[in-house]
């Protein structure tokens, strides 16, 4: 059976016409589906509203107890409800779940070595058979980037690694998956710079190759690593892109060599 995982970020997240249209496109999508979310913004202005201040190092969010706190909130609550509701209004029947939820994403506490990341959690477990389930009812899951350890400790996981995680447990389920990437490029440049640079398509090699000439790097990399660790577990083609390169059928296919 074919299935189709969707990941949005914060780019995507913040601006509501962005949204609005990748919201149409998950919904019109054939077949199964599942989409995963992010953060955005809004949890680090209610962290402000809340007299917190944002911490990030490389992108990634340190979470102490009072920020796990709010960004359960935003991400597990706001966030993810609002899309359910959105979606629901567009006759596309989701249900939002957080890792606890059905213990749906079971993850692991991330341990300290260079950085304290406080509570930030390493997925080990999607369950596919909760998620097949619902997915056999007719409905679509959306996922948060709340996690739990199954020992009463929440978590805030990285949501391009539970989107990952979730193609691989659902392809050893029996389906044949396409992880879909949406963020604010139309995929994978060859030069940062030139839009037009897009990689249609690219393998291991490839990528081990592009890595070694300096073509692909930075931001990319954890991206694509997600992405080739997906492939190699069984995931049927990673597509990264924006909404017009995922709705053309175009960005930077990602497949096995060979």
């Amino acid at each position: 059976m074919q299935l189709t995982i969707l990941k949005i970020g914060g780019n995507v997240l913040d601006q509501p016409a962005a949204l609005h249209d990748a919201l149409d496109y998950f919904a019109a999508l054939p077949g199964a589906a599942v989409l995963v979310h992010g953060g955005g913004k809004k949890a680090s202005q209610v962290l402000r509203e809340l007299g917190h201040e944002p911490v990030m190092i490389d992108g990634r969010r340190i979470t102490d107890a009072a920020t796990l706190e709010i960004v359960t909130m935003v991400y597990a609550g706001l966030l993810n409800k609002d899309l359910v509701a959105q979606l629901q209004r567009r006759g596309c029947n989701a249900i939002g779940l957080s890792g606890a939820d059905g213990n749906s994403v079971l993850a692991t506490k991330r341990p300290v070595k260079t950085i304290d990341y406080g509570f930030a959690g390493d997925v080990q477990a999607v369950n596919a058979v909760l998620l097949a389930g619902l997915l056999d009812l007719g409905l679509r899951p959306v996922l948060c980037p709340i996690t739990h350890d199954q020992r009463g400790q929440l978590l805030n996981t990285n949501a391009d690694t539970i989107a990952k995680a979730t193609a691989t447990a659902l392809a050893t389920h029996g389906y044949q998956v396409s992880l879909r990437y949406c963020f604010e490029l139309p995929g994978v440049l060859r030069d940062l710079h030139d839009p037009a640079s897009v990689i249609p398509e690219l393998n291991p090699s490839l990528y081990a190759d592009a890595l070694a000439d300096g073509s692909i790097g930075g931001g990319m990399i954890p991206k694509l690593d997600n992405a080739f660790a997906a492939v190699a577990a069984g995931v049927s083609e990673v597509i990264i892109g924006d909404l017009a390169a995922h709705r053309a059928g175009r960005g930077t296919r990602c497949r096995a060599d060979g």
